[in-house]
């Protein structure tokens, strides 16, 4: 890979400038004042009129009052706010146009400007971080595609054209320029100053779920956000055709936020008119979208502008009206038709292609319409057909005769054009409402599937310590309850070790913090590979941990422990050339008759490890009718 630092040697990456990099270098130093960057800002009229928009329509949505100056704009905006505003304006003023060819700058900037409004806009709703900062992180996403285009302005050329996906240009961007546009972003804008915090989930803001960040967490939440504000960037820039397939996924996306269809719409609409607003300020292509309730809306229902709108399977035994029929179905109203000529036939076809529409002839050998109507309702991919009779009788007897087995609507011959028509249109809109359940039924499901894998995550993570892997003191705790009243139950034994790493401030102190994580790893682990199946092991919190022995006595307990604590002393932990060696100290107490329960339990093998602590430590100590029992002191060097 790449890195940024190589890109910039004999290319010109896009930068800030002017104003912008005055800006930035003067935000670098800790005694910065407001009044100092104010009196930079009010140099550059364009920039200081842009932070006036952005504070006055802080101040409308919140109800305060708006305000011509521009030190109490960079006040209410907030001093990291106007670096990074300041940044992306100066970049969207000098990169209108560039070398490569392919790489459509004003679209570029179009849709990233949308992205920003819609990052601020779900920042206000979801309250997940500052909205005027990630207004700033929207605009700048997806610079790590400007700045390939500006490097290799042919080769990104053909990349672009040869790439339909997002997915698919990460890749190409990677086999030939062995960095894609997102490792470029989260460079940039490190270089740049951006915090951390905000640079990760940006990195990740086109595939969230590929990102490792634990699920309900800030940066989880963040790299979402930003996702949900690309796919509404990608909505307002792409063609009319295009949009209505995207609106499924968005209207999902905005529930998961708890907005249903119609708040969803509304700040569709409101980010809009923003767009249009903020696209005069910078210079910015920015059409106004339709309204959200019309993208939304299903296809037409007007028969005859849908050439395939419907499936039809057509039964009639009359030759003459078979092919009239036909002709009229397909030709004339456009719809795709299947024929048959009995019911038997009909059955076996309905079968084959599933037609969402029945246009069965009732008098028919072999097996008449009733009987096919009959036949249909009777298997369960039949129930949900539209099933349309025609007749040449209208005697209500005989009507109501092809209700009760199952007939949606009849048509009388003669065929009447417009009466079939009429029939077929209360067909479509059925159809179209039996779609649209199954993809609400179909989206039900994935929220249940995505809820159950939520609920199981957030009880992993609330029942697992997250350093070492094993179950926390909550877990561990649930684990011993359920081992003591399996021996209340039985009989068995029960012991339990109270574990804790010695002088563990002294690794901390000597190594530091991340050296004391990896002593604990290690640890962790050769406690969890000295368990039985039946055995409990838990991270009680800090150094210590507890390790509960089912079916153990007080001899057994105690080989177990002396087997762990010289596993331990003899580990040896290497972290950049340095050897770091541990030891730990273990108190041993078993179930007892004078032992009332198991938190007593837990307190004996404490008071033990307490006696093996002051005992000089790497040892183990059991207590057993009130008394402290040693081990054999170990020599070994601490």
């Amino acid at each position: 890979m790449r890195t940024l630092e190589s890109l910039k040697v004999g290319s010109q990456l896009p930068s800030p400038k002017g104003v912008a990099l005055a800006i930035l270098e003067v935000c670098r130093r800790e005694d910065t004042t407001t009044t100092e960057i104010a009196r930079i800002v009010q140099t550059d009229p364009a920039l200081s009129g842009r932070l006036l928009h952005l504070s006055n329509s802080i101040a409308m949505s919140s109800g305060g009052r708006q305000t011509a100056s521009v030190p109490e704009a960079i006040l209410r905006v907030g001093l990291a706010a106007v670096r990074q505003l300041a940044l992306g304006f100066s970049l969207v003023d000098q990169s209108q146009n560039g070398p490569c060819k392919a790489f459509d700058y004003p679209r570029f900037w179009s849709h990233s400007l949308l992205m920003a409004l819609a990052m601020q806009r779900l920042a206000r709703i979801s309250r997940a971080g500052a909205a005027d900062e990630l207004f700033a992180c929207g605009l700048l996403a997806r610079v790590g595609c400007l700045g390939l285009a500006t490097i290799y302005p042919d080769e990104y050329a053909s990349i672009l054209e040869q790439s339909s996906s997002d997915t698919q240009l990460v890749e190409l961007e990677r086999q030939r320029l062995q960095i894609d546009h997102n490792e470029l972003t989260a460079a940039m804008l490190t270089d740049w100053g951006i915090p951390k915090s905000l640079v990760e989930p940006v990195s990740f803001h086109e595939a969230p779920a590929a990102s490792g960040f634990i699920e309900g967490s800030r940066p989880y939440q963040l790299a979402n956000l930003f996702y949900l504000a690309k796919r509404v960037a990608d909505l307002g820039v792409a063609t009319e055709d295009a949009r209505s397939d995207q609106i499924p996924e968005l209207m999902r996306l905005g529930s998961q936020l708890g907005l249903d269809t119609e708040a969803f719409g509304a700040v569709i609409d409101e980010l809009g008119k923003e767009w249009i607003e903020w696209g005069a300020l910078l210079k910015v292509p920015a059409a106004a979208l339709p309204a959200f309730s019309v993208m939304a809306a299903p296809p037409s229902a007007d028969l005859e502008e849908s050439p395939a709108a419907l499936r039809v399977l057509l039964v009639e035994d009359d030759p003459t009206t078979l092919m009239m029929m036909e002709s009229l179905l397909g030709e004339l109203l456009g719809h795709t038709v299947f024929t048959a000529t009995q019911g038997k036939e009909a059955l076996a076809l309905a079968v084959e292609v599933m037609p969402q529409v029945v246009l069965t002839d009732w008098m028919m050998p072999v097996m008449d319409g009733i009987e096919l109507c009959r036949a249909l309702r009777a298997t369960e991919w039949g129930q949900s057909m539209y099933v349309i009779m025609l007749t040449g009788v209208d005697a209500e007897d005989d009507i109501l005769k092809a209700f009760e087995v199952g007939v949606d609507d009849y048509v009388t011959k003669p065929i009447n054009v417009r009466a079939l028509r009429a029939r077929l249109r209360a067909a479509w809109h059925y159809v179209q409402l039996l779609e649209s359940w199954e993809r609400d039924r179909a989206q039900l499901k994935q929220f249940t599937a995505e809820l159950a894998i939520s609920n199981r995550r957030l009880e992993h993570v609330a029942l697992t310590d997250q350093l070492t892997n094993l179950p926390n003191r909550r877990a561990g705790m649930t684990a011993l309850d359920q081992a003591w009243r399996s021996a209340e139950r039985t009989g068995q034994a029960l012991a339990v070790l109270a574990i804790d790493v010695d002088h563990f401030k002294k690794v901390n102190d000597s190594y530091g913090h991340a050296v004391g994580d990896l002593v604990l790893k290690a640890v962790a682990k050769a406690i969890q590979d000295s368990a039985r199946k039946d055995d409990s092991i838990c991270r009680m919190g800090g150094e210590e941990f507890l390790f509960v022995c089912r079916n153990t006595d007080l001899r057994a307990a105690l080989q177990a422990a002396e087997r762990l604590r010289k596993m331990i002393a003899g580990l040896v932990i290497t972290v950049s050339g340095a050897e770091v060696r541990t030891s730990i100290s273990i108190g041993i107490a078993c179930k007892g008759t004078d032992t009332p329960d198991a938190d007593a339990l837990v307190n004996t093998a404490d008071k033990a490890l307490y006696g093996a602590k002051h005992g000089g430590r790497n040892r183990t100590c059991l207590m057993t009718q009130g008394q402290l029992l040693f081990s054999q002191v170990d020599s070994s060097p601490q």
